[in-house]
């Protein structure tokens, strides 16, 4: 576990690259962001999964919340021009035109969940419950204005 952990924390420092550069099209971009989103959702629900257990597994909610402390920037690097009405997707097109409050909100997701990855380290179970639920409402708050009901 601890090597998949270092190469994704590996990953996610070369991902810094402009989004334009690494995509050859711009469904390859979508394709990236969706993706990055469906681990970030399946490792909130894995440390729901453990708040919720009569016992939580530290050791399982630490692993999840590291996950995402590595994942946190990945879709946003994939939110470039030309991908607002590409393929399957769900993002508006207000995300292009209001570029300044979508980064703010993409912002606060990845300090909430930097918090997350603390309280987790720190082991405290009511933290990361508090931790979890702020994280949970950033993503919520950007859903609410960039994401299209399906």
């Amino acid at each position: 576990m601890k090597g998949i952990l270092k190469g994704l924390l590996l990953l996610s420092m070369f991902v810094s690259v402009p989004g334009w550069a690494q995509f050859a099209k711009p469904e390859d971009a979508v394709e990236y962001r969706q993706s990055a989103f469906t681990l970030i959702g399946n490792h909130f629900k894995r440390i729901k999964v453990q708040l919720d257990a009569g016992k939580p597994d530290l050791d399982a909610i630490r692993a999840s919340a590291t996950l995402l402390q590595a994942l946190k920037a990945l879709p946003f690097e994939a939110f470039i021009p030309g991908t607002t009405d590409v393929g399957d997707t769900a993002a508006k097109p207000e995300i292009w035109t209001e570029q300044e409050r979508f980064k703010k909100l993409a912002g606060e997701m990845e300090d909430r969940i930097g918090k997350l990855d603390a309280a987790a380290r720190a082991g405290d179970v009511g933290a990361i419950r508090t931790a979890w639920g702020d994280a949970g409402k950033s993503c919520k708050n950007c859903h609410d204005d960039y994401r299209k009901k399906h």
